[in-house]
């Protein structure tokens, strides 16, 4: 038996590397090539110390106070020199990856379908020639044929799947929506680096509230399909703003998630003042349906950022202090005569 162990490295890298049962996570990074921080590898010195988001796993009790604190240990931090899974396990290594001779991997893929899903969205997906192993949430660098420039792209697809997909916003002029709408092919090959980011879904322990601006709605599908294959007792709700009515896609398989996933709801909004749409307005004004739970929740946020602004000053204004915020903000690529990533 062996476990899917991420490592999250301090400058966004994140590495899979496989734990077999009853071995350390120091001594399987090793095995996959990657040298983590370590001096004496016997629970003394304290240097391999991280911290484990989520998973099962064993410390045993030959470390020492000094290299691990009590206190330590239940803020969830490990020495990855003793530390032996039991199940699949995040662990945030507070070092670069080029630190420990490791680094982006990279993935080619094939174009499978490019659909114009709105006039401002585009949905892509791609075929992966190798696995590329992701936390539900995260994004990756996507290489704009015949340039050396690169767009990064949140995953909207489920982690252990080599069929990716994405949700990309149309920007007149922008040098990758210029090569999707008009020069891809079914069999483009694409260079994909990553995968990235410290914005994925962490284990599930109390309600949950997402919030998407516009296709920031991509990262927050790939996280319901984790919880669709790992269902959750805990209420999930989600709030999806845009600007037009137009820009408002993925109801279909958003139903579907609310049939599907027992304490699953959400709700949608549109700001625009021409829309037709029932709910008008911005997110922060249709916070009705949310489980706030006097801040007992954790909340996943990915928008522009004058959406990420007016949430965190909605949060303050109602002296709400969420357990916790992750928040991924995005701005459009810029029009490729400019070249300019966003």
């Amino acid at each position: 038996m062996s476990y899917n162990i991420a490592l999250n490295f301090e400058d966004g890298v994140t590495r899979f590397i496989d734990c077999n049962d009853g071995e350390t996570v120091l001594d399987a990074a090793y095995r996959n090539q990657i040298n983590l921080p370590m001096d004496c590898s016997d629970g003394v010195c304290g240097t391999c110390k991280g911290r484990c988001h989520q998973g099962a796993f064993d410390m045993g009790d030959e470390y020492i106070d000094e290299a691990l604190s009590d206190e330590e240990a239940e803020q969830g931090m490990v020495l990855t020199c003793q530390m032996v899974p039991s199940s699949d396990c995040v662990v945030e290594v507070p070092a670069a990856s080029t630190l420990c001779k490791t680094g982006i991997a990279e993935v080619a893929a094939t174009v499978a379908e490019v659909n114009l899903v709105s006039s401002t969205t585009i949905e892509l997906k791609l075929s992966a020639d190798d696995d590329i192993g992701f936390l539900p949430g995260q994004y990756v660098n996507i290489q704009v044929p015949g340039t050396e420039e690169t767009r990064a792209y949140s995953f909207s697809s489920e982690p252990g799947s080599r069929d990716l997909s994405f949700l990309i916003r149309n920007v007149p002029g922008g040098l990758m929506s210029s090569y999707l709408v008009g020069t891809a092919r079914t069999g483009d090959t694409l260079t994909l680096t990553g995968p990235m980011g410290s914005f994925y879904l962490r284990a599930v322990e109390r309600p949950v509230l997402m919030l998407a601006g516009g296709t920031g709605l991509a990262p927050l599908l790939s996280m319901l399909k984790h919880l669709k294959a790992n269902p959750s007792d805990q209420p999930v709700h989600l709030i999806y703003g845009v600007t037009n009515d137009d820009d408002l896609v993925g109801l279909d398989a958003l139903d579907a998630f609310a049939a599907e996933l027992d304490n699953f709801t959400y709700t949608t909004c549109v700001s625009g003042e021409a829309s037709d749409h029932p709910r008008k307005g911005y997110v922060t004004q249709h916070m009705d349906g949310a489980p706030l739970a006097d801040g007992d929740v954790d909340v996943y946020l990915c928008g522009p950022p004058p959406m990420v602004d007016a949430v965190l000053g909605y949060f303050r204004d109602e002296g709400i202090d969420p357990n916790s915020f992750h928040y991924e903000k995005f701005t459009p690529s810029a029009p490729a005569a400019k070249e300019k990533v966003a």
